[in-house]
């Protein structure tokens, strides 16, 4: 339990390599209500547990009102915050402040080769299966299907397949902000091609699922350094993950065609939006909410 205003979770740098990224995030979301709300109830996902090539140095969580804060890990080992504000308040501010440690991702020759058949033994298929089946979000479409076929079917490499398809969501959509909401479900982005990386992550998702690719929806942050160009920086961002036997998840950003490197900061994963919201409440109250964020990502 933590305490009355903050959620802290610090791991020590002790023993890690100098080598590769370190980069910080302040991440600050404030409601403002026309009229006092009461009975406030909000799951959180703005703290990254530990992955395989990103080390979390730090994290602090802060909410006012002040209330105490449950922190748990969530079915997809998420760390997950969750708290409650029975009094009246007018304005409501959660505030992130992150530090994590990256490493430089390297694609082993045995991983890029790798094919489905590798997929189906039976410890992968116990990883994978969550990732193959159709959400709320991400249904299935025979429109959908037919593309990813057509894109792939001459492709043996899962990683040939899902860079295949990134780039061809890259190609084909437009990034639109506005033009969708987070309740946008992926036939209608499919069909409107265009979005933001939320809708060319769940269209990605729903083409890779339906041929077989196993894929998992990665939230969190893009450091956009002075000299690069990337869409979504300075923004919560989004990505597919895939999973490659012999590697493990790794992210493909048909929002900018690249690979998710050192620069990307992971903070939660599932099926889909649903799963890793990083701010998901209820109240009641007052019908009219103004939503204020702010996101400031630095490499240390």
């Amino acid at each position: 339990m933590a305490d009355a205003t903050n959620a802290t979770a610090t791991v020590s740098d002790a023993g890690q390599s100098a080598d590769g990224t370190r980069l910080s995030v302040l991440h600050r979301t404030t409601f403002r209500y026309s009229g006092p709300v009461t009975r406030s109830q909000n799951t959180l996902h703005l703290e990254p547990r530990t992955f395989p090539l990103q080390k979390t140095i730090s994290a602090i969580i802060r909410v006012l009102p002040a209330t105490r804060l449950k922190r748990f890990s969530d079915l997809f080992q998420n760390v997950t915050h969750h708290f409650e504000l029975p009094q009246a308040h007018d304005k409501l501010e959660i505030e992130s402040r992150i530090k994590v440690h990256n490493l430089s991702l390297e694609l082993s020759a045995e991983a890029m080769a790798a094919t489905l058949d590798e997929s189906r033994a039976a410890e992968v298929r116990e990883i994978i299966w969550p990732y193959l089946q159709e959400t709320r979000q991400v249904e299935k479409n025979p429109e959908v299907w037919k593309q990813a076929l057509d894109l792939t079917r001459e492709l043996p490499a899962i990683h040939d397949k899902a860079s295949t398809i990134m780039s061809w969501i890259h190609e084909k959509f437009s990034y639109e902000p506005g033009s969708t909401a987070v309740q946008t479900r992926l036939a209608e982005s499919y069909a409107m091609r265009r979005g933001v990386c939320q809708d060319f992550t769940h269209v990605m998702l729903g083409m890779c699922r339906t041929i077989g690719v196993a894929a998992r929806y990665a939230s969190g942050y893009l450091y956009n350094g002075p000299t690069d160009h990337l869409v979504g920086a300075q923004a919560s961002h989004a990505w597919p993950e895939i999973y490659l036997p012999g590697m493990g998840w790794v992210g493909y950003d048909p929002t900018n065609n690249n690979l998710a490197d050192e620069r990307y900061i992971k903070v939660a994963v599932g099926r889909d939006y649903d799963d890793v919201a990083p701010v998901e409440g209820t109240y009641m109250g007052s019908g009219h909410c103004q939503m204020e964020v702010l996101v400031q990502v630095e490499k240390l």
